[in-house]
């Protein structure tokens, strides 16, 4: 199981996406949900195994 952790311009986490039973389901979805979360100040995001208990990796959503 793999989720997504939102985090703002202050780098705080402000939430989290449902989770998703494979990586590459998750990572389809992000890349669909970029401009609605960057619409709600969201500036990166931290993708999550909840089986292993790790972060996989963390990324920025806008363009700089």
């Amino acid at each position: 199981m793999f989720g997504w952790t939102y985090i703002d311009g202050n780098g705080e986490d402000v939430g989290a996406s449902g989770r998703f039973a494979d990586r590459e389901t998750a990572e389809n979805w992000i890349g669909q949900a970029v401009h609605g979360l960057l619409e709600y100040g969201i500036e990166e995001v931290v993708l999550y195994d909840h089986v292993r208990g790790r972060t996989v990796y963390r990324m920025g959503l806008g363009t700089e």
